[in-house]
Parts: structure tokens; C-alpha cells; sequence
């Protein structure tokens, strides 16, 4: 393959995205919010700047969907216990309860899919997960 973009894969992966996506818990919860909460999930209490800095929008930006899923029980945020200044979001029961019915379906809805493959098929998505991690990770 070239190495100029390829539509074809791109708009693949962006469909296979945008359908995991789509298996989530609620479907009042956006994307964002979504992230967020698996970003706590996965990382632990973070402040609003670290939190901003991971999802890559503005401090203000993050503040607003943190306060969205604060109002919706999924967050709560309290004191740095090394900077009492310092706000830091932590995961509610109700947030860690909705992260992981999320995953157990988009996991389900994964493993349906890969089971109508072949093992030949399989080989190749396992051989190019290196590659797409690497991608999404830059």
C-alpha cells in the first residue's frame, strides 16, 4: 500500500467505530462523556487539566462534560489530597456500573462479529492489531 491515505480503510475503521461505539449502556451519554468516564475508569481520580489533556479538547471544554455527567451521579469531584486547591473527578459507583455495562456489550457485540470469521481472517485482525494500536495512540 502507498503511502498516501486510503478512503476505503479509513472510512472502514471509522464505520467499525462508530458501530462499537453504538453499543453502550445508555444512549443519553455522548461519545465524550463516554471517554471520560472509561478514561477514569482506566486511569483512576484525574484533574480537570489531565483529563483534558488526554481527550485533547480545552480545559473549559472539559469542564462542561464533566459537569454533565457530574449532574448525572456518574462523577464525583472533590480535593487533591497532595494540593487541596487542586479538583480531581473520581468514578462513581454509578460511573464504574455504566463503564462496565458498556464494555460488556461492546465486548459481546465484538465477539459475535469475530465469531463468523475465519480462523484465516481472525489471523490477519490479530497480525494488524500491533499497527492499529500504534495508530491510535499517536
Amino acid at each position: 500500500m502507498p503511502n498516501h491515505p486510503n478512503p476505503t480503510l479509513r472510512l472502514t475503521i471509522a464505520r467499525l467505530a462508530r458501530r462499537m461505539r453504538s453499543q453502550r449502556a445508555r444512549d443519553d451519554i455522548s461519545d465524550g462523556q463516554l471517554a471520560v468516564l472509561f478514561g477514569l475508569l482506566q486511569h483512576g481520580p484525574l484533574s480537570i487539566g489531565e483529563l483534558s489533556t488526554r481527550e485533547r479538547v480545552t480545559p473549559p471544554s472539559m469542564n462542561r462534560i464533566v459537569n454533565a455527567i457530574e449532574d448525572a451521579g456518574f462523577v464525583s469531584r472533590g480535593s487533591s489530597p497532595d494540593d487541596g486547591r487542586k479538583v480531581i473527578v473520581t468514578l462513581t459507583d454509578a460511573g464504574l456500573e455504566i463503564t462496565q455495562e458498556t464494555l460488556r456489550r461492546r465486548d459481546a457485540w465484538f465477539a459475535q462479529r469475530l465469531s463468523q470469521l475465519a480462523p484465516e481472517k481472525l489471523a490477519i485482525l490479530r497480525a494488524a492489531e500491533p499497527v492499529l494500536r500504534e495508530l491510535a495512540e499517536e
